[in-house]
């Protein structure tokens, strides 16, 4: 397949995974990768130096192309970001803040910088300091979609923008992929569809209980991690949902975070009271959120856990391997042109 993303990029399909705590760990990168699509490390949940040992771990397990992520609000995002920049990695998608100075960095040494949308406004922000192509998140996407869906969203941008868009959300097999091709994306991203491979490390537990699920099986609320996140709908996040931000368990919490990002708790309490009501109940809606989050991912426990997931989960209903599965979107995006071609015949 040839798209300008995968001209730019250097990568056999366009179809990007995306860069998922707990999830997009450097085996299932290199996977990804090694299948001929675009790897991204989730390094949400990583010190600076785990993200170093990481993107040296992948650059063992593969020679292809790949990428690692960074939310930039998030505590620690900003020394991880440089230690991308430091390694040079392929590509960098960076989100929830603004990333001129990743690209400026980046640049210098031939690297990529992908800026993750959920509206016009961030996506030509993002085109004016330079960042070489956007994902665009629509509604049906796992997490942090907004309101518009990837049906309308990426039309839009493609109307809007000189640089390439990759569709994110809502899609799991080739139809997806043709589809968002038709409505001019260069490449897609996915997350839920990857989460349920071979390769994942999505503990068995919730990718046996995703693959029950049906397209109307998703929550969507900033009472999970104080944005607007889809997550499945299950009696646990029923129950997290009607509470809200449980301001006790923040305080917990947030130890472990400090603890997971090897930094001082104390430093970590001071800087959030000190930014601001606003900012420090978003951190601790976050910091709740990323202990339920990780109890799913890693642990698979069902009684307390929450997993993001989109509401392609209930498209998903195999284990393939990644490479089994870019094998079968591949024959059914041509299976959709050819069926296209005689439809206009």
């Amino acid at each position: 397949m040839k798209t300008r993303i995968t001209e730019m990029l250097g990568i056999q399909y366009p179809i990007f995974l995306s860069g998922m705590s707990w999830i997009s760990v450097p085996e299932m990168v290199a996977a990804v990768s090694n299948a001929g699509g675009l790897g991204i490390l989730a390094t949400g949940p990583l010190d600076k130096n785990a993200v170093r040992e990481a993107i040296r771990q992948i650059r063992k397990l593969t020679d292809k192309p790949f990428g690692a992520n960074s939310a930039l609000m998030f505590p620690g995002a900003a020394e991880s970001a440089r230690v991308l920049l430091e390694e040079q990695v392929p590509v960098i998608n960076f989100a929830l803040g603004k990333g001129d100075w990743l690209v400026k960095e980046a640049h210098k040494y031939g690297g990529k910088v992908i800026a993750t949308v959920v509206n016009s406004r961030h996506a030509k922000r993002a085109e004016e300091y330079g960042c070489d192509a956007v994902i665009a998140t629509g509604n049906e996407a796992a997490a942090h979609g907004e309101f518009v869906t990837t049906f309308c969203l990426i039309p839009s941008l493609v109307n809007t923008l000189s640089i390439p868009v990759v569709a994110a959300g809502g899609i799991a097999d080739g139809r997806g992929l043709a589809a968002a091709l038709a409505l001019g994306a260069e490449g897609v991203a996915m997350g839920t569809r990857f989460m349920t491979t071979k390769e994942s490390p999505l503990h068995q537990n919730y990718k046996d209980l995703s693959r029950t699920k049906d397209v109307t099986d998703t929550l969507y609320s900033k009472r999970f991690d104080g944005l607007y996140c889809r997550v499945l709908k299950t009696d646990t996040a029923k129950r997290v949902e009607k509470k809200g931000l449980d301001l006790p368990a923040a305080f917990v919490n947030g130890q472990d975070i400090a603890k997971m990002l090897n930094l001082p708790f104390y430093k970590l309490f001071i800087g959030v009271t000190l930014s601001g009501w606003k900012n420090a109940k978003q951190l601790a809606y976050l910091a709740n959120a990323s202990h339920a989050f990780q109890l799913a991912t890693e642990e698979g426990d069902l009684k307390k856990g929450v997993l993001p997931v989109g509401q392609c989960t209930g498209l998903v209903k195999d284990q393939p391997t990644v490479k089994e599965l870019f094998e079968r979107m591949v024959r059914e995006a041509e299976a959709v042109e050819k069926r296209m071609a005689s439809v206009f015949d």
